[in-house]
């Protein structure tokens, strides 16, 4: 799609005035941390996410800017709890807020943005974005929880792992989508539809970050690879080799997941790269976005529909 770049070009620079202009505190130390989370970008497929529904829906309003921000903040709120969590010094290929300013400033500047994000619910004027919003956060946490509980264990299987998935992942997806189905005055087909468009797309988006942990490189990712190995998670590439690989790749693998900061990372990573792992894995995230797209099929034909279904092949496209 010719305009696909341009399209997604202004709709990220207007988002980011909104982000940067609604989280000025009269702390210092609160800008200075927020600045430096900011300005270390990412995807922020999340509050794209929520302005492209709306305008699927015939939405350009400010609040529903307002609201795409507010999904980003409470995003980068849960990265921030991540990286103090998991003890990671590198996100976004930089040091992490906490390696630089310190946990105790990143846990508070993160409630900081967790509590704006909240204010700005409320100027949606919407009890069901705030409901929405606050069943959502609730689960994210009882996913992060669930991710804590597992780690460790050699014996995860994947309904687990997609337990996981949905609740720490695609819950914040869904969610992106029903606060701009919510504010655009969308009809309950209409929201389900997006709805379900980016539960499917928050798992398929997980599944492929899931594999780049194991065939890809710092700089793509912006984080070591095997990071996730490192701090004791078993994602679905190990999984798969746990219940299809051989005695002798088991053994590795259950070993290095019992000893991580011990464990040969290069060779558990050639483990899952010489295997039919990542082939499952790929075919995996790729159903999940074929569904995806089949939810927008009820949606007239039009330029924020076509991004949409182009957003939904792009995040696989990252594996091929």
């Amino acid at each position: 799609m010719n305009n696909f770049d341009q399209l997604i070009k202004h709709e990220m620079a207007t988002l980011d005035t909104v982000i940067r202009n609604d989280l000025g505190s009269q702390v210092p130390l609160i800008n200075t941390v927020g600045e430096y989370i900011i300005s270390a970008g990412g995807k922020r497929i999340r509050p794209l996410l929520t302005i492209l529904c709306g305008k699927l829906l015939g939405n350009d309003s400010t609040i529903l800017y307002k609201m795409a921000a507010m999904v980003e903040y409470i995003h980068t709120a849960t990265l921030l709890h991540d990286d103090i969590v998991d003890e990671s010094g590198l996100r976004r290929g930089r040091p992490t807020s906490n390696a630089v300013f310190g946990n105790a400033a990143s846990v508070l500047v993160g409630d900081f943005i967790y509590t704006r994000a909240f204010q700005m619910m409320v100027q949606s004027n919407s009890l069901r974005v705030l409901q929405i919003m606050a069943d959502s956060t609730n689960i994210i946490s009882e996913g992060e929880v669930l991710q804590l509980l597992n780690i460790g264990r050699s014996d995860l299987t994947e309904v687990e792992y997609f337990k996981v998935i949905e609740s720490k992942t695609a819950k914040l997806f869904e969610a992106s989508a029903r606060v701009a189905a919510i504010v655009s005055d969308a009809s309950e087909i209409q929201e389900n539809a997006l709805a379900n468009y980016a539960i499917y797309l928050g798992t398929a988006f997980q599944i492929v970050d899931d594999i780049l942990d194991y065939n890809s490189s710092a700089e793509v990712m912006g984080k070591n690879v095997g990071d996730d190995l490192l701090e004791g998670k078993v994602t679905l590439p190990l999984i798969y080799v746990l219940a299809n690989g051989t005695s002798e790749e088991i053994a590795l693998v259950k070993d290095a997941i019992d000893n991580p900061k011990n464990a040969d990372i290069a060779q558990i990573v050639a483990i899952v790269n010489n295997g039919m792992a990542l082939d499952y894995c790929k075919d995996m995230a790729r159903s999940y976005v074929t569904k995806a797209q089949a939810e927008l099929e009820i949606f007239t034909n039009n330029q924020y529909r076509d991004v949409l279904h182009k957003i939904a092949q792009l995040s696989t496209e990252r594996i091929n």
